[in-house]
């Protein structure tokens, strides 16, 4: 292999012309003097269309690239500008960078590869970078993998929900292939407005090819799949319903705590605040967990306690028993799963309980999107699946300047197009 050969795989310059290599004795870095060669040469550094110069520009600049062993390695070369009849007066692009980049292609794939694999602290350090220039990076890599991917195309099931990424009511909405698995599709904000913005990316064609929407029951997710995919049935979350028997459920063992006999005062100043409940309030106060559990869940003590509420609270017990009905609809589905709601709303509705009443109604309300999900069995487990993932890596992408890094980050990670490491 040739001198100037080896230079080029070393560096990451190919399609380009080795000058000089020199080593800066007062910096310790080694700098490659460059130029791309006559095909790559004078092309606009956004559309890659040749292009007339227009003038020097700023002058020689450099590029960093993947260090030499110890030592820190630059790629240097002019940066004229060129006049493109699309975007007007930019800077030459050079084939060994990407636009507006100060890192070669090699460098910011091996940044994205290792913060997609490796800790934060792990790719700082090992590549010698600030946290938020690994987020530019990974923006920039993102940016290309999108160019060049479809993300989109033969969608058919999604889910869509929204997590919280930072305090302050910070919230992205995340759609999720549930065929494939992949994260497709995040933007920050949780409303229609911005659902919209992902239908409208979709387009009026493949919106149609939508059959099945899993959320819970927002209704800003049920208007824009209303106003965007007429087709698509929507299937209401399992996990989500039972959790609003559940609330119900807390609610009445609230109010039976409240009339318990043995209730002491918490009011400032009283001189028994510090003493807790007494005798049935303070059996009521601590049998939240059982009331909570899944019966196949519950301990020896757990179990002995939910008996103890049968004999001496029989409303209670009687909420307990609705909530374990609704999750039990969920769990035979189908025909049978249709058949065993209706009695479940029946007995809702005279139950005489006013938080399962209200449930009851709420149930029929969405009795379309709870059928639907009795009928394919399809939830939001994945998503939330992937949710907690991006919790992990919002987490590794704290100090990131703003949402889009942390939404590359968690494009690359689980999007299923991940960057390949340079050089396999």
């Amino acid at each position: 292999m040739r001198k100037a050969s080896l230079w080029q795989r070393l560096f990451g310059v190919e399609r380009a012309v080795v000058e000089d290599v020199e080593f800066d004795a007062g910096r310790e870095v080694v700098v490659v003097h460059a130029r791309p060669n006559a095909r790559a040469r004078r092309r606009c550094g956004l559309c890659g269309r040749r292009c007339p110069r227009y003038d020097q520009g700023e002058g020689r600049r450099r590029w960093r690239t993947l260090d030499l062993g110890t030592v820190r390695a630059f790629v240097e070369a002019d940066a004229p500008r060129v006049r493109c009849r699309r975007h007007g007066v930019v800077v030459a692009g050079v084939p060994w960078a990407r636009h507006g980049a100060g890192h070669t292609r090699l460098f910011d794939d091996q940044v994205a590869w290792l913060a997609v694999a490796c800790s934060k602290s792990a790719v700082c350090q090992l590549m010698r970078v600030a946290w938020r220039t690994v987020g530019a990076i990974v923006s920039r890599v993102s940016a290309d993998i999108d160019a060049t991917v479809d993300r989109l195309d033969g969608l058919r099931r999604i889910g869509i929900d929204e997590i919280s990424y930072k305090k302050g009511h910070k919230y992205l909405t995340v759609v999720v292939d549930h065929d494939t698995g992949r994260l497709v599709w995040a933007a920050p904000g949780h409303d229609s407005r911005v659902l919209g913005a992902f239908f409208t990316t979709l387009g009026p064609q493949r919106c149609a090819q939508i059959t099945h929407v899993s959320a819970d029951a927002a209704d800003w997710i049920a208007k824009a799949v209303t106003a965007h995919c007429p087709n698509a049935v929507r299937c209401a979350d399992p996990f989500h319903v039972v959790a609003w028997a559940t609330e119900a459920l807390d609610e009445e063992r609230r109010r039976a705590w409240n009339a318990a006999a043995g209730r002491r005062s918490t009011r400032r100043g009283d001189a028994t605040r510090n003493q807790g409940a007494l005798g049935h309030a303070r059996a009521l106060k601590r049998a939240r967990w059982c009331l909570w559990k899944n019966p196949e869940n519950l301990t020896s003590h757990q179990q002995a306690k939910l008996a103890w509420i049968a004999k001496t609270d029989p409303r209670l017990h009687r909420a307990y028993l609705l909530k374990e009905g609704l999750r039990h609809v969920f769990t035979i589905k189908g025909d049978d799963g249709k058949q065993a709601l209706n009695l479940w709303c029946r007995w809702a509705q005279r139950c005489r309980i006013p938080a399962f009443v209200d449930l009851g109604r709420k149930i029929k309300r969405h009795r379309d999107a709870i059928d639907a999900t009795l009928d394919c069995g399809l939830s939001n487990a994945l998503i939330e699946s992937v949710n907690t993932k991006i919790r992990l890596i919002t987490r590794i992408a704290f100090g990131f300047k703003d949402p889009h890094a942390l939404i590359a980050l968690a494009m690359l990670s689980l999007g299923g197009y991940r960057p390949a490491l340079p050089g396999r």
